[in-house]
């Protein structure tokens, strides 16, 4: 268990947000391991608002092949996780697995990331409620129906819990979220 740790994606999961933290996990001698609906290829995107723009506009990323079904987990063998934002999130939380999972990180106080979008999981899971995040505004209302507390801010660290806003976040809450993976490694290994 001390080495692994869950990236949740789908189809049209933002690319920059998934591939910083995959890397930035291998650089701390974790382990990634890359979860979506099914063992297969995954499409993701570029996802973000263009000047000039009021909506966002994706376009095609690279792709990333998933190592686990969300019906294979077992979330004991694993010490965290992290929801990537793009528009994945809003189509595959409500995988039931995907749901058991994510409670389960909660439930047992384990280090939990989320970016952009991907605060759309822990909000349909009801694992937010009184809990303060950051996301992308316009997933603000999905934070807050939820019961949890929208804070603009490139990091907020709740307990277990960091978030960021977007991509361009990483380099502010990316090192939050490594230093409890780094101290839940250390404890688990004592």
């Amino acid at each position: 268990m001390a080495n692994k740790v869950l990236i949740i994606v789908g189809d049209a999961t933002e690319t920059v947000d998934t591939l910083y933290p995959y890397y930035r996990l291998q650089e701390d001698g974790f382990t990634p391991i890359v979860a979506a609906p099914e063992k297969r290829l995954y499409q993701m995107v570029m996802h973000e608002v263009r000047p000039g723009w009021t909506i966002t506009k994706e376009w095609e990323g690279y792709t990333i092949r998933a190592d686990v079904a969300f019906s294979e987990i077992r979330e004991e063998e694993y010490l965290g996780i992290f929801f990537s934002g793009g528009r994945a999130p809003e189509y595959i939380r409500y995988d039931k697995d995907l749901i058991r999972v994510t409670r389960h990180f909660f439930e047992k106080n384990k280090p939990v990331a989320s970016v952009c979008h991907g605060v759309e999981i822990p909000a349909y899971a009801d694992c937010v409620r009184g809990r303060k995040m950051a996301t992308v505004p316009k997933c603000r209302f999905d934070l807050e129906v939820c019961g949890g507390i929208f804070v603009d801010a490139p990091c907020v660290v709740d307990g277990q819990l960091v978030s960021g806003r977007t991509f361009h976040d990483h380099g502010h809450y990316m090192g939050a979220w490594m230093k409890l993976l780094n101290e839940a490694r250390d404890q688990a290994n004592r």
